[in-house]
């Protein structure tokens, strides 16, 4: 390592006001006073102003590398008399920013029972990066070595928006669509040209438009390691990897394997063209955000960052300075600290002001409701000031309201008028009563309503309810009716990951079958969770392929699978087994119908003088619901007039759900005079007669009982 020569080559811009500015000098290098804000890196006149927040390392040491190259060709102390406060702040002059990588050596004590982890042959990532190199191409191992593998850049923040801002879609109106970024379009069967980017999920949008999306949430996009995972497959010997994403390196750069223009350090262009371009398609688009942990793990993992910078205050620590594990995954980020809250505010503020990103959905967000010490608190700081963010204010934040430390705040995660969160307990009760299990009638009312009974008495609204049966992680809604077991020895972990309790039900057989009452079974099942779903009050999510039938061939916890099993099939698209006919039917039905997309609660009152409340509940008798354990088994029913004074059509909507394994005959309310039922859904039959056109319901044999086949949905229109 030289110091006092240039090796990386002078710029040749803004040279002029280099030369007289200066300060101080370590070699040929002229450097001057920085400044402490913003933390990380931003371009001056003639030069890079670098800036490294610390509270309690003694030194800091700026390492410069040409990019690509093993080992770094300068490295410059800042002066003692930079440090201001707990920053250190230089300005570096003469630097071509387009071809360097950067990092810091930090020096202090080295004491874990006092949680101070420093240790000067380590090289940092600046936290604050907002590019990230060494894993340009998925993958592939850059060649420099290891000595800094993971290295911060510097990019040009220059795109053209072209007036482009963040959409404002009611949230009533939300369907939301979680994809995973590689596997969304990685398949050969995608037929885009750059399979497994950000450039292809763009080649696909008008397939999200066909199925009514209009917001994608998508699975971790910060920069992450996939070739972290050590563990091989047991079954073929392949090494895993890191698929997900839930191993944050970098909160601030977007991932360059995800970018086909990622080795060439264009994956936050590429990223903001991909929102630019569902923006003007009329989709949202959410990002999963993991803030609850970061990739450097327990007490054996690597020093990547947080840990060398200031462990003690990054972390949360027990009393001995081991971690505090409330996540499962070895380490728990001190959130609430206040140096870490405005890191995660300024974080999220930056992708939604430079990336023009509509929302957040926050992975383990309970870990965000916890003190240094790990106790719950009644009003967490971030989580208030998160909600009260002025850059923030327009974007979706959507909590999991749950973590690994047993946590569980679903309905009463802390909300500040602000925060939604994934229902956890619409998920549970709906897949019990979808499979037929006892005593679940009566909690799915709730659900249905949009679960009143966890926030109408904190004056939250049925939009709160992010209502989903199937996310990332668990099965798919396919193998919901496929699997009564987890399939995971391919993970390496002899199948003691993934979650044991899955309320699914094989259907007789498990795994995939050529019985054609099995499969027509599990189609009907398939459909009736997606009807559910969609007849709910809330927002419905929906997990990528499940509304044509993708498979995980059994395994509930897929997070290390880069395999075209793993992927998003484009064949099943094509394929006529009936699901996303009747899917893309069914969205076009939600969205046609304002009365399941309420902003208020039902009430189950006549407010505007009709003779029916806005909803009725009923059983196989009219105005009679059974609700007991033994019952698997409802009905309700929307009113027209409520409905038109709402805004939608005056039409009335019936309900009937036989989730029991005899048909069920249902005796129908009586409608206002001049108005008849008709069949707009019935999940039992083939298509096309599951389910019509709006305007070409069909005619009901007869008008006064309806016959509910056995583990079906019926819909009715009273027009």
């Amino acid at each position: 390592m030289e110091t006092g020569k240039h090796v990386t080559p002078h710029r040749h811009r803004r040279e002029d006001l280099a030369v007289t500015h200066h300060t101080h000098e370590h070699g040929d290098y002229k450097l001057r006073y920085g400044h402490p804000l913003p933390f990380g890196v931003s371009l001056i006149p003639g030069g890079i102003n670098f800036s490294m927040f610390s509270a309690h390392a003694t030194d800091c040491t700026l390492v410069l590398f040409e990019k690509g190259a093993a080992e770094p060709f300068v490295e410059i102390p800042f002066p003692a008399e930079f440090r201001i406060g707990h920053v250190w702040a230089m300005i570096v002059y003469d630097l071509d920013e387009t071809r360097i990588e950067y990092g810091y050596r930090l020096g202090g004590p080295f004491d874990k029972k006092l949680g101070q982890r420093y240790d000067r042959s380590a090289i940092l990532l600046d936290p604050f990066a907002r590019a990230i190199g060494g894993r340009g191409v998925w993958m592939q191992r850059t060649n420099h070595g290891s000595v800094y593998p993971l290295r911060a850049q510097i990019c040009d923040e220059d795109f053209d928006w072209d007036h482009d801002r963040p959409l404002r879609v009611p949230v009533t109106d939300l369907v939301i669509y979680e994809m995973h970024v590689r596997g969304f379009t990685r398949h050969d069967s995608s037929g885009v040209k750059n399979p497994g980017t950000f450039d292809g999920i763009r080649e696909k949008i008008p397939y999200l438009k066909s199925i009514r999306v209009n917001c994608i949430e998508l699975m971790p996009i910060f920069e992450f390691d996939e070739c972290e995972n050590t563990r091989t497959n047991p079954t073929n010997g392949e090494t895993l990897c890191n698929y997900w994403g839930y191993s944050t390196v970098g909160f601030n750069a977007p991932k360059a394997g995800y970018a086909a223009s990622g080795a060439r350090g264009g994956q936050a262009d590429e990223f903001k063209q991909l929102v630019k371009d569902l923006h003007a398609a009329g989709i949202q688009v959410v990002l999963d955000v993991v803030f609850n942990h970061t990739a450097e793990g327990g007490e054996d993992g690597p020093t990547l960052s947080f840990r060398g910078i200031d462990n003690q205050i990054f972390y949360m620590l027990l009393p001995d300075g081991s971690y505090a594990n409330y996540t499962g995954c070895g380490n728990t980020v001190n959130c609430n600290h206040p140096v870490v809250r405005t890191f995660i505010r300024n974080a999220l503020a930056y992708w939604a002001a430079e990336f023009h990103v509509d929302g957040f959905r926050f992975d383990l967000a309970s870990v965000m409701a916890r003190d240094s010490d790990g106790t719950p608190l009644a009003d967490p700081p971030l989580i208030e000031e998160l909600a009260h963010a002025p850059i923030l204010a327009n974007c979706h934040l959507i909590a999991e309201a749950w973590d690994a430390g047993g946590l569980y705040q679903v309905g009463h995660f802390p909300d500040y008028g602000r925060w939604m969160e994934w229902n956890g307990k619409y998920r549970d009760a709906a897949r019990r009563f979808l499979k037929g299990d006892p005593g679940v009638a009566g909690e799915m009312v709730q659900r249905i309503l949009g679960s009143p009974d966890l926030y109408q008495a904190a004056g939250r609204k049925p939009t709160t309810s992010v209502n989903f049966i199937t996310c990332h992680d668990g099965f798919t809604l396919r193998d919901l009716y496929s699997y009564n077991e987890k399939h995971n020895l391919e993970n390496g972990e002899s199948n003691r990951d993934g979650s044991d309790w899955n309320a699914s039900w094989n259907c007789g057989i498990e795994g995939e079958t050529d019985d054609p009452e099995i499969n027509e079974l599990r189609l009907r099942l398939q459909k009736n969770a997606l009807t559910l779903l969609f007849l709910s009050q809330g927002v419905p999510m929906i997990t990528m392929g499940d509304e044509c039938g993708r498979t995980q061939r059994g395994n509930n916890n897929a997070y290390c699978h880069d395999e075209p099993w793993n992927w998003f099939d484009w064949a099943l698209t094509e394929k006529d087994n009936g699901l996303l006919r009747f899917y893309r039917k069914l969205a076009a039905f939600r969205s046609a119908q304002p009365a399941l997309r309420r902003q208020e609660f039902l009430t189950g009152l006549d407010t505007v003088g009709s003779g029916y409340p806005d909803i009725s509940w009923h059983g196989v008798k009219p105005w009679k619901p059974d609700w007991t354990p033994g019952s698997n088994s409802l009905a309700f029913l929307l009113c027209g007039r409520h409905a038109k004074a709402a805004g939608g059509p005056p039409h009335f909507i019936y309900a009937a759900f036989n989730m029991f394994h005899e048909p069920l005959t249902f005796t129908l309310p009586v409608l206002p005079k001049r108005l008849a039922w008709s069949r707009a859904i019935d999940t039992a039959q083939a298509e096309p007669a599951d389910i019509a056109d709006a305007g070409k319901e069909f005619p009901l044999a007869d008008p006064a009982a309806l016959t509910v086949t056995e583990r079906s949905i019926v819909v009715l229109i009273g027009r």
